[in-house]
């Protein structure tokens, strides 16, 4: 089993993390971090990376969980960030085939940032035939802390094996998971690389990077360790 929150075109790890557990818990309820991975993610161009951001409405986002952050729509953000696809990745090996497909999904307009990274890795895993079952925190009941949120979760499906991000060690007591039997993976994800665009191979971009440019799925946890 294993959690995240959401994430705007998420990097292959978010991707491995889910391909590698039987249950993914969306965890929608925790609050928004500004300058995190949630609403923004990098896309490879001719001069490097740069951002894709969606705008949040600014006012009380702090105190607010991901399923009241509201977005921005009134900046014409997405047909943005689909002009900036489609010039970076118009000479990508797949793009005849994936961007029809994209562009449809940039269609649709969502009030929150959860339902529209909900969405879209459906989306996603749709793409990319993974099967894993997707849970949101959002209709769970849950208890509110971290190191609790994650334990209660593994309790309620009965796991016996989380896979948690790096950054789990600074707020996961490891010792009220061994109580209740529950072994704890910190995830140690070494990027695999494939042909790109643009010069010298760049890791961790946005989800649509290698999707554009390769069908190999079994790149994404084959670089596992």
């Amino acid at each position: 089993m294993s959690a995240h929150q959401p994430a705007y075109l998420p990097w292959l790890g978010y991707f491995d993390k889910i391909i590698r557990s039987d249950i993914f818990i969306f965890l929608d309820t925790v609050q928004y971090e500004k300058n995190s991975y949630i609403n923004r993610n990098r896309i490879k161009t001719p001069q490097g990376s740069t951002w894709l951001t969606i705008p949040i409405k600014s006012k009380g986002h702090i105190q607010s969980t991901l399923l009241e952050t509201k977005i921005d729509n009134s900046k014409n953000w997405s047909q943005k960030h689909l002009k900036n696809i489609y010039f970076n990745y118009k000479k990508a090996p797949r793009f005849e085939e994936c961007y029809q497909k994209i562009e449809s999904l940039y269609q649709h307009s969502y009030e929150t940032i959860s339902e529209l990274c909900y969405e879209h890795l459906l989306f996603w895993l749709k793409a990319l035939d993974v099967n894993t079952k997707i849970l949101r925190s959002g209709d769970l009941p849950l208890s509110p802390k971290k190191s609790d949120l994650i334990l209660d979760l593994c309790q309620q499906f009965h796991a016996d094996h989380y896979i948690s991000g790096t950054l789990g060690k600074n707020y996961l007591i490891e010792k009220d998971f061994q109580e209740q039997g529950i072994a704890i993976e910190y995830q140690n994800y070494q990027h695999p690389c494939y042909s790109q665009l643009h010069g010298d191979f760049l890791p961790a971009m946005g989800i649509v990077d290698f999707w554009m440019n390769t069908d190999n799925t079994a790149l994404i946890t084959g670089a596992s360790s």
